[in-house]
C-alpha cells in the first residue's frame, strides 16, 4: 500500500511541471492571439509581417498542446531515444516533454536551438524548474550554425521552427542521424521538404500523423545506413 501511494505521488509530481507550463503559456499567449486576430481582420499582408517578426513573439510561448506533448513523449519513449535534437525550442515546453522521456529511458542528451535570446533564457529556467536541466543543452542563435556539430547517433529530431528552414536543417543533421532515426516536422508546409522526405531515394520513409487537437506532423524515418 505504501509503495502504491508513493508511486501515485511521484506521478503527480511529474505532471506538475507540464500543468504549470501550459498554464503559463495560456496566460502569455492570450494577448498574442488577440493581436493575431486583429491583424488578420485588417490585412493578410499585415498578418504575414506580424508572424515574421520574432521580436513580437519574444514573450509568447506559442506552445505545443498537451496532446502534442504527450505524442512527443510517447514517440521518444517508444523509440528509446537517447540523443535528441530540437529546432525551435521556444520557451521549452516541447523540450520538457522530450527531456522527461529521456529521463524515463535512462538518460541521454537533448540539444535544442532557439533564435530569440529571451526565449532561450526562459526555456532554460523552465527546464531547471522541471528538473531536466542536466539532460538539455540549449544553443542560442541561427540553427544553421548552432547545429553544425551535434555528434553522431541522433535518434530523434523535432523540427518546430521556421518551416522554410526545415530542409536546410535536416540536410545539416543528416550526417549525424542514426539508422532508424525519427524526424518529426510540425507544420511541414514547405513543398521542397515534403518532396525530399517522401522520396525513398533520399533514404527516408515518411507519412502524415494527425492528432486529435488538430496538429499535423510529418513523421519521417531515416532508413539509410
Amino acid at each position: 500500500m505504501q509503495s502504491a501511494t508513493m508511486n501515485a505521488a511521484d506521478t503527480l509530481h511529474m505532471l506538475d511541471p507540464f500543468e504549470q507550463l501550459h498554464r503559463d503559456a495560456g496566460c502569455a499567449d492570450r494577448a498574442l492571439v488577440a493581436r493575431v486576430i486583429a491583424a488578420f481582420r485588417n490585412s493578410g499582408t499585415l498578418l504575414g509581417q506580424f508572424a515574421a517578426n520574432d521580436t513580437l513573439h519574444a514573450s509568447s510561448y506559442l506552445a505545443v498542446s498537451p496532446a502534442y506533448g504527450r505524442f512527443l513523449q510517447a514517440t521518444a519513449r517508444t523509440h528509446d531515444a537517447r540523443n535528441i535534437v530540437e529546432f525551435g525550442t521556444g520557451m521549452g515546453v516541447s523540450t520538457t516533454y522530450l527531456a522527461s522521456a529521456l529521463r524515463a529511458n535512462g538518460g541521454g542528451r537533448l540539444i535544442g536551438t532557439e533564435w530569440v535570446p529571451a526565449k532561450v533564457d526562459r526555456a532554460r529556467a523552465n527546464l531547471a524548474a522541471a528538473g531536466f536541466a542536466d539532460l538539455v543543452e540549449i544553443r542560442s542563435g541561427d540553427a544553421r550554425i548552432t547545429l553544425q556539430d551535434v555528434g553522431a547517433g541522433v535518434d530523434l529530431v523535432l523540427l518546430d521552427g521556421e518551416f522554410d528552414q526545415y530542409l536546410a536543417v535536416l540536410l545539416l543533421l543528416e550526417p549525424f542521424l542514426a539508422t532508424g532515426a525519427v524526424i518529426l516536422a510540425d507544420n511541414a508546409l514547405d513543398p521542397d521538404y515534403i518532396d525530399y522526405v517522401r522520396n525513398p531515394a533520399n533514404g527516408y520513409r515518411s507519412s502524415v500523423v494527425r492528432l486529435d487537437d488538430g496538429s499535423c506532423i510529418e513523421s519521417t524515418t531515416w532508413t539509410a545506413a
